[in-house]
């Protein structure tokens, strides 16, 4: 799956989201940070425990617990995806998960609070150079995720 599938479901919500493709690598929020010239927290990052996807800030930590007893099973049950499992289930290898056009439908999507005290946050486009700038209110529309604590204290 490609940036050009992403974008192609970002043009059907008619919100003017635009995939913007970066020379420098965005493949970590750092990464990432550096070549949109944002700050670090500005950034999605995407986890998922087969098959369920968590958006979370990049300046934030995951907290294994919170997700587990948010989906009902014990904390070693909470894994991140590998890259065979992100091309499988995704259709975009890490780095470039896009918060849409999943190769599997129906999979759980979970928005972490934090990314809304960004007005502007970037997401994955399917690979690793591309990124989009979205609110988090167009991520809730587009994703239809579930608001959550799933960071760190």
């Amino acid at each position: 799956m490609t940036p050009q599938h992403v974008q192609s479901i970002l043009d059907g919500f008619g919100l003017g989201l635009t995939v913007q493709h970066f020379e420098e690598t965005t493949f970590t929020s750092e990464d990432a940070a550096r070549a949109i010239g944002c700050e670090l927290g500005q950034m999605c990052l995407m986890v998922s425990d087969s098959p369920v996807l968590v958006v979370a800030s990049g300046d934030q930590r995951l907290s294994d617990a919170k997700l587990a007893k948010l989906l009902g099973v014990g904390r070693k049950k909470v894994k991140i995806a590998d890259a065979e499992q992100c091309v499988q289930i995704f259709g975009y290898p890490p780095g470039g998960v896009s918060p849409v056009g999943h190769r599997t439908e129906g999979i759980p999507v979970y928005l972490d609070q934090t990314l809304g005290r960004w007005t502007e946050i970037h997401a994955a486009a399917g690979t690793a150079h591309d990124n989009f700038t979205l609110s988090f209110e167009q991520l809730q529309l587009i994703t239809g995720g579930t608001v959550i604590d799933c960071v760190k204290d």
